[in-house]
């Protein structure tokens, strides 16, 4: 998955790299902030995190070398709480997947540097070296495994936001879709999913008109206003936004879920590194350990993301196939 798509308040991310002082800020040594500076998006929490040094040693010499865990995130140029935004600090990446990255480096004994980035420059920055690993709601899909390596953290789930007072529901057939204008992220996982309904809609005399927004402000605005039926995104980012319009003229609701991999799979959301770069394995462990260990459970509570837990880290688990069936 990804782009994430979340709220009608613009955030502004910056762009570049930065290191992690102001999260760490009053943090106990041994410790991991996370929900700091969230908007009141996540709830604040210190969680006991020290360094695990059967799993530390496992990171490749070059990638620990300089004390730094970089991380990736695909985020600009608005964010998309509660997975990835600018803190109420003005330059803290602050969300659900910066805080495990954090949590992650931790486990590995190294500082967490975070590479603020477009989508696609997210990728490039993992392809050169610059980003070590990624943690930005990317799902694992198998085309994307001919060049990166995955250790799954979340489930991949998609929905369909539509205005609240809308009579329409997915109901898990792409058929219910025949004749609405539907909107989605460019370059994204859920986008090649629509497009392949869309070709068997054609196939069968029918039609789907998909739509594009420049951020996440506009495509909601555009559900409201009647312009579009409704937005196929990913589906914390719809929860959130049903949260924060609840009651308001401009509400919506979830007309129905789809997984992130296809109908016969269910999606994962994964730490994303550059293929036989040596780090996944140690990614995956340090997951694991944080799932035995109830961070995970915690970090998962504080963002309302409780129903996407895995119960273990997998790496390089079957991925969305390449037919998006």
């Amino acid at each position: 998955m990804q782009k994430p798509a979340l709220v009608l308040l613009v955030l502004t991310l910056l762009a570049g790299c930065g290191t992690d002082a102001a999260a760490d800020a009053g943090a106990p040594a041994g410790s991991v902030s996370i929900g700091a500076q969230a908007k009141g998006i996540g709830r604040p929490a210190e969680l006991k995190v020290e360094r695990q040094q059967s799993i530390a040693d496992a990171v490749p010499e070059k990638i620990k070398a300089d004390g730094k865990l970089t991380i990736g995130l695909g985020a600009l140029p608005t964010g998309f709480p509660p997975l990835a935004f600018i803190g109420d600090d003005d330059r803290t990446p602050t969300g659900a997947e910066p805080d495990l990255g954090r949590l992650v480096a931790a486990v590995l004994g190294l500082k967490p540097e975070f590479n603020n980035d477009t989508w696609d420059n997210l990728f490039v920055g993992i392809d050169s070296g610059k980003n070590e690993v990624g943690f930005s709601n990317i799902t694992d899909t198998e085309q994307r495994k001919e060049k990166y390596d995955f250790a799954s953290y979340r489930q991949d789930n998609l929905g369909f936001a539509v205005k609240q007072g809308s009579s329409w529901n997915f109901g898990k057939d792409y058929r219910n879709l025949a004749g609405l204008k539907v909107a989605v992220g460019a370059g994204t996982n859920q986008e090649k999913i629509l497009v392949a309904w869309q070709e068997k809609l054609k196939a069968e005399g029918k039609t789907l008109d998909i739509k594009y927004f420049a951020d996440t402000p506009s495509t909601f605005k555009a559900i409201v206003s009647g312009q579009i039926d409704g937005y196929f995104g990913p589906n914390p980012g719809i929860a959130f936004q049903i949260s924060q319009t609840q009651g308001t003229p401009d509400a919506v609701r979830n007309a129905g879920v789809y997984s992130g991999a296809g109908e016969s799979l269910q999606g994962l959301i994964a730490a994303t590194t550059k293929k036989d770069n040596g780090l996944i394995k140690a990614i995956a462990d340090a997951i694991n350990y944080l799932i035995q260990n109830g961070q995970y459970q915690a970090w998962l509570a504080a963002y309302n993301l409780d129903t996407e837990a895995v119960p273990t880290s997998a790496v390089n688990p079957p991925g969305l196939p390449k037919s998006n069936s």
